[in-house]
């Protein structure tokens, strides 16, 4: 009888985790695969191309809401919710196949559910009539909140003849749509059926809650109590109270339905990011994150604590009422990647940084953290801050070469204003080149992550496990990864024995070649002169911003999107160009740039050269010098010469090279 006991707690184990808002333990990291507007860049079909390359490194992906809308949107004017998938991303068979290739490749899909308002289809109060099997779905009039938009609906609908509900809304109103009234028995069936529908036919796994609220708690609970989504997320945009009573809201049952994005976490990163003062991360110990009043009940609230450090409503656009991440977009990440909860990355912040992000969550996920994970500070400063996670995982952020943590911890990545650290106690070979899908040869270094002095490490190229006498080299080593597949293997040799082993697969694509860049003659730097020049991409029509700082001041007025540049005249290939003039006199220039179409998009953090020529993608040559930056690969049949004539081959030292007639520096 214990046997069949202990069978029958197996089989249901599953079903009761996937009904209670968020796996315990969680170690996977989310993508936000959009940005406001991106109906391009993130249709159903773009999207699915990118299916190996994104599994590689996250396991969950948020999608816009993929229903129609009656007209391009983004979808939160949503109108259709069984019948009709020809939404502003795509048509239902692009959806379908995108979300079932996802599924293949292990990456599951978030859907952004839209249940607090709801487009009507001519009138104030009409809504579209649905059949999906068998049943059919329509609200009607009597499913409006008796106040929606302010009493307005009401005085239409009496002079009309319509009637509303009799309930008030039981959330905050918005007087965008019609406000739902979650009491109604026809509005709850509705959307039981339409989660349903998302979760069993469409194949979502889970549910990303707008404007949760717009309507008591109570409902989320009890829709996920219906719909068994493996994941829940609520839009709670509020302060750590509220986000918890609303958490705490979704029970049913005695167990929580939902997690929360935790707006807190991004406030206090992005305070910290943009003034530069790293201290100001010490407030999430104090109560302000994750959503924890004390640190005993901590590791229950980590778990249902979404983490973020930007989304398509906080990312900088036309509106001013934005408060965007303006700089430091890679130390931001690289603290919440390390830290507990669930990380969201932005895609915007994907797209600059993707190699550096990648090994953010490979380091993430070799150290074992997780969203119960807990963490200590081991340091905190205005001019930088570093925390241990689990004893594992050390981040430090703000001036990372200022600062290494005390005991024998082990150096596996750095970069800009960020490093991570690992236990000597893990034991473990490192690769810094994550599994993924590259362009153009590429570089990774290996360390030996152990408490035994000077171990060595032995690897392989070819998926074949390495032994002793396999090639070894010493913590520290740079090898390259050629054009085509290759599995490395890497493991530690201590003692004569092979341990602590770690695979990464690399799809290595030859480099498309440049685009010919020509600088434009008018682009003229004078004597004494800070600028930099800008060729926008054409779709940047609005007047280019540009954002230039370093660690101690801001050079462009020091409110975003920053200082107007000056346009000059188009490129060859018909791009406008623009120019940056600092007016004032200047002992230092700026170490960081940043240029902007108005606020959004924007380019990633840039390093400032002046006179500098910059595209979207970065910095292209400097007009002072004629220097193009860094060759960061060297194609087959390229040849690189120094100055004194002789060929040479990678890695290249700090210096000048030629290449096609061309000079370039690298630093």
């Amino acid at each position: 009888m214990k046997k069949i006991y202990t069978t029958l707690t197996a089989l249901l184990l599953p079903l009761f985790l996937m009904a209670q808002g968020w796996p315990a333990q969680y170690g996977g990291v989310m993508l936000q695969g959009f940005y406001w507007d991106s109906y391009d860049d993130t249709n159903w079909t773009v999207l699915e191309q990118q299916a190996d390359e994104l599994s590689a490194t996250f396991d969950l992906i948020w999608i816009p809401q993929s229903g129609n809308c009656g007209g391009t949107s983004m979808g939160y004017d949503d109108l259709y919710w069984f019948n009709n998938y020809n939404s502003s991303f795509g048509n239902e068979q692009q959806l379908r196949s995108m979300i079932q290739t996802f599924k293949q490749k292990g990456l599951k899909t978030i859907a952004d559910v839209v249940i607090n308002h709801r487009r009507n289809v001519s009138s104030w109060v009409d809504f579209p009539k649905e059949t999906y099997q068998g049943q059919t779905y329509e609200m009607v009039s009597t499913d409006i909140c008796a106040n929606d938009d302010g009493g307005k609906t009401k005085t239409w609908a009496t002079q009309n003849g319509f009637q509303l509900s009799t309930n008030n809304d039981t959330g905050e109103g918005w007087d965008g749509m019609r406000d739902l009234d979650h009491k109604s028995e026809n509005v709850q069936r509705i959307v039981k059926a339409y989660l349903n529908f998302l979760k069993n036919d469409l194949g979502y796994a889970g549910f990303r809650y707008d404007m949760v609220k717009g309507y008591s708690a109570s409902f989320t609970g009890q829709y996920n109590t219906s719909s068994s989504p493996e994941f829940s997320v609520g839009e709670c945009w509020d302060g750590t109270t509220t986000i918890k009573n609303w958490i705490e809201g979704t029970t049913v049952n005695g167990a929580i339905q939902s997690a929360a994005f935790d707006f807190q976490f991004r406030y206090t990163i992005r305070n910290a990011a943009n003034q530069g003062n790293w201290n100001l991360l010490s407030q999430q110990n104090d109560g302000n994150w994750p959503l924890v009043s004390n640190r005993t009940d901590a590791a229950k609230y980590f778990r249902y604590a979404v983490t973020f450090t930007e989304n398509h409503d906080t990312e900088k656009r036309s509106n001013a009422a934005q408060d965007p991440l303006k700089k430091d977009t890679l130390a931001a990440n690289a603290y919440m990647l390390a830290m507990p909860g669930t990380p969201c990355v932005f895609l915007t912040h994907w797209k600059a940084y993707p190699t550096e992000l990648k090994s953010m969550v490979a380091a993430r996920k070799l150290a074992g953290i997780h969203n119960q994970s807990s963490y200590r500070t081991l340091m905190s400063t205005a001019g930088y801050f570093c925390n241990s996670i689990d004893d594992k995982l050390a981040v430090v952020v703000g001036n990372e070469k200022a600062y290494t943590p005390e005991g024998n911890w082990v150096k596996i990545l750095s970069g800009y204003h960020y490093a991570y650290y690992l236990a000597p106690s893990m034991e473990t070979a490192w690769a810094s080149l994550a599994t993924s899908t590259y362009e153009g040869e590429q570089q990774t270094t290996l360390t030996a992550v152990s408490a035994q002095s000077g171990a060595q490490l032995v690897y392989t190229l070819d998926g074949t496990t390495p032994t002793a006498q396999s090639t070894r080299v010493a913590s520290g080593t740079q090898i390259t990864i050629p054009i085509g597949t290759t599995t490395l293997t890497v493991g530690l040799l201590v003692n004569g024995q092979v341990t602590g082993l770690i695979t990464r697969t690399y799809t290595v694509k030859e480099k498309a070649p440049e685009p010919t860049i020509d600088v434009p003659s008018f682009c003229v730097v004078e004597d004494g002169e800070v600028c930099a020049f800008f060729e926008a991409p054409a779709t940047w029509t609005n007047t280019i911003q540009c954002w230039a700082w370093d660690s101690s001041r801001n050079y462009t007025g020091g409110t975003w999107p920053g200082s107007a540049c000056t346009k000059l005249g188009n490129a060859s290939n018909g791009n406008a160009v623009w120019k940056w003039h600092y007016s004032g006199t200047l002992t230092t220039q700026p170490a960081q740039i940043i240029f902007s179409n108005n606020g959004a998009p924007q380019t990633a953090d840039l390093p400032f050269q002046n006179g500098g020529y910059y595209t979207q993608d970065g910095l292209k040559e400097n007009v002072l010098t004629g220097i193009k930056p860094a060759i960061m690969a060297q194609q087959s049949g390229e040849a690189i010469y120094n100055l004194n004539g002789q060929q040479v081959r990678m890695p290249l030292r700090r210096g000048l090279y030629i290449k096609g007639n061309k000079k370039y520096f690298v630093r």
